[in-house]
């Protein structure tokens, strides 16, 4: 016990951090290929390892994969297209991205999802970036100390005046390891960012633009600033063709909101030159939408603006309603572990002392502006009134930057007690709570008909063992650690989710995509094996687009099986259009068809589900 003390003491942050000060003022290039190696690790192994392992997720990956083909297929870049059918849901940057991977790789789920991927990787990088240069914040310093220093000051390793002498500055690029792990190291990340969705391309577009933006506002050169502006412009550009107006309506909420808080606007609006940058955006983000209005007419602009943009904001589509504190609970459960220190962080700010940071240089205002646009992507989306998941996903990288710099404070004042006692407590409880839920969870997981035996296979795995096993450990040491070495539960949340991610929940979804997708996967190999000239594929009871996906051709859906065998009749009988139909459906779905067994043929099962073929001879008979 007393060699393991010695080591914590040789480790102690109150220890390192001066010696990482040294070592950074005589080699920052060496501090800095560290920082990036450090995330090229992290990506790797959980953005990058086991990418294209498991099949597209129903059901909305395949939507997007799908349309990335078509244009691949038909050459035809401007409209997407799914299954035979135009698709106005989105615009065509994740598509153009998809497609190119798809030229490049191969048509394949690992080339689907890399443009996400690269996304989740390109933001952890520009936040990093940020932190690195602007982490610091005066936090709770008194601000005639901080007025004193100079306006302009970068993150140099100087240490920043303070009231308080027992004040050691963390390093800004430990800020930016802290900033850079958090915001790779979430559920958040982890799931969207291995997704062939459009969802972790918004995000690194808006994100990388506000970062942009807030780069430029501090910098005291104007030719450098002028630079930023301009990446803040092309990336914003980038956002409305990744997902429509949004992306020009929040970064502008955002912005506006930070510079009336600041009351520096008229500065800041002269500085943008916004004639200038409006041009870049629309040279950049307007020519798709003429041509794809041209091509198309009402019919995009009903579905794109009509229905995919002013209704989900004012009505619920997609059966997506849920109550209005939904995002609040999705925002803290999709960034744990670090969620659970976001009041700190905000309390931290002190946000209503408005002319204490109005005194503040520029260079101070990174985590006042990360606060601003937290909150009004949580309030935007929290009015809206569809809500999905995905919604606030761009704000995890401001949540990082907050969380971040409460660390980094608490870290550099070692002679005081730290103000985190109670969220380390909180961190502690909600793991065993998280451990319990997954100890228990292959109980509940049984109910889902299109894979009545996950949770048998779950527990025979013992991986929900082995989670609640490491979330359990991770619980007990932050609560050894609150006794013994506080400053050091940042590592142990670390060490212990990284743990989890890497040893359950990537095993845990290869064991899903084998009980949920891999038997579509297979029938969808064997109808493309089995399907003659004019026959046609049909699904009874459920749309899974990745049929369309994996058999490369039309398929057609539907959900009242009591349909199937009038539209065979009418298709086989009473006109020659098809030469037999080839039905995916589940035994009972099937028995809902009205059709009898003497009447199909099963070529194959999978899972829940069977394969069978219907002829205009059987059909007679």
């Amino acid at each position: 016990m007393k060699q393991i003390d010695q080591i914590f003491k040789q480790l102690n942050p109150d220890r390192v951090m001066p010696q990482f000060s040294n070592l950074w003022t005589k080699h920052p290039k060496l501090i800095g290929a560290g920082l990036v190696f450090w995330v090229l690790v992290l990506a790797g192994l959980l953005l990058f390892w086991n990418l294209g392992n498991t099949g597209l997720i129903d059901e909305t990956e395949p939507l997007f994969a799908e349309a990335a083909r078509q244009m691949t297929v038909t050459g035809d870049w401007i409209t997407p297209y799914f299954n035979g059918d135009t698709r106005f849901d989105k615009p065509p940057l994740i598509y153009w991205l998809m497609a190119i991977a798809y030229k490049t790789f191969g048509v394949n789920e690992w080339s689907a999802r890399l443009p996400s991927a690269l996304s989740a990787l390109a933001l952890t990088f520009m936040s990093g970036y940020t932190l690195w240069h602007f982490g610091r914040s005066p936090g709770r310093q008194d601000a005639k100390d901080t007025a004193s220093h100079d306006p302009q000051a970068l993150s140099a390793p100087s240490t920043l005046p303070s009231s308080s002498s027992s004040l050691r500055p963390v390093p800004t690029p430990l800020l930016a390891v802290l900033g850079t792990t958090m915001l790779i190291l979430n559920a958040y990340t982890f799931g969207w960012g291995r997704t062939g969705h459009s969802d972790m391309l918004l995000s690194a577009c808006m994100g990388g633009s506000l970062l942009a933006f807030f780069l430029g506002y501090a910098q005291p050169k104007p030719s450098a600033q002028q630079r930023w502006y301009l990446v803040f412009y092309v990336l914003m550009a980038f956002a409305v063709l990744a997902k429509g107006p949004v992306g020009i309506v929040l970064p502008g909420l955002i912005i506006a909101t930070f510079l009336l808080y600041v009351d520096n606007g008229w500065t800041v609006l002269r500085e943008l030159k916004l004639l200038r940058g409006g041009l870049i955006v629309l040279l950049i983000a307007v020519p798709w939408y003429v041509l794809v209005t041209l091509a198309n007419g009402d019919a995009f602009i009903d579905a794109f603006f009509g229905y995919h943009n002013f209704e989900r904001f004012t009505m619920v589509v997609n059966r997506h309603k849920e109550p209005w504190y939904f995002h609040i609970l999705i925002v803290l459960a999709g960034f744990l572990p670090w969620s659970v220190y976001l009041p700190a962080a905000i309390v931290r700010l002190r946000p209503f002392q408005r002319q204490s940071w109005q005194e503040q240089p520029r260079s101070q205002h990174l985590g006042l502006f990360a606060l601003s646009w937290f909150w009004v992507v949580l309030l935007f989306f929290t009015v809206a009134s569809t809500k999905v998941v995905s919604y606030t996903l761009p704000l995890v990288p401001a949540a990082a930057i907050l969380v971040a710099q409460l660390w980094g404070q608490d870290w550099s004042e070692p002679g005081r007690r730290s103000r985190l006692v109670w969220s380390q407590c909180l961190n502690s409880g909600v793991l065993v709570a998280l451990a319990i839920v997954l100890f228990k969870s292959p109980n509940w997981l049984d109910e889902d008909a299109a894979m009545p035996k996950l949770g048998l296979r779950l527990q025979e795995s013992g991986l929900p063992m082995l989670g609640s096993l490491i979330l359990l450990g991770t619980a007990l040491t932050i609560a050894g650690l609150l006794l013994w070495r506080r400053r050091w539960i940042w590592t142990a949340n670390l060490l212990g989710f990284l743990m989890f991610l890497m040893l359950v929940v990537h095993p845990m979804l290869l064991i899903v995509d084998t009980e949920r997708q891999l038997p579509l996967r297979q029938l969808a190999q064997v109808a493309v094996q089995a399907e003659r000239p004019k026959e046609r594929i049909l699904m009874v009871g459920f749309e899974k687009p990745s049929l369309v996906f994996y058999t490369q051709g039309r398929v057609r859906y539907f959900f009242r099986a009591s349909r199937v065998e009038g539209y065979l009749e009418r298709r086989m009988l009473d006109s020659d259009l098809m030469s037999g139909a080839l039905i995916i459906a589940m035994p009972k779905m099937l028995e809902q068809t009205g059709l009898s067994p003497d009447q199909y043929q099963e070529l194959a099962r999978a899972g829940a589900y069977q394969l069978v073929r219907v002829t205009p001879e059987s059909l007679k008979g």
